[in-house]
């Protein structure tokens, strides 16, 4: 992946990575998925990805999904 890509969300469930990657995407935000976790020993995480210049702009939409948090 090229280095203006970066994670703006990590997880270890394909689910959760697939709705922030919705998430994104609805509010007109590329979104990949980049699943960096071990298939044999379920070991690893997902990653949710951005154009770097999306970046600050996901943040904001992924916290106010999740509550604030």
């Amino acid at each position: 992946m090229q280095d203006n890509w970066i994670p703006v969300f990590t997880t270890d469930q394909a689910y959760n990575a697939e709705y922030a990657r919705e998430i994104l995407q609805s509010n007109g935000i590329e979104a990949v998925i980049m699943n960096q976790k071990d298939s044999s020993y379920h070991f690893g995480s997902i990653l949710v990805m951005v154009n770097r210049e999306n970046e600050e702009k996901a943040m904001e939409i992924l916290k106010s999904a999740n509550g604030g948090e």
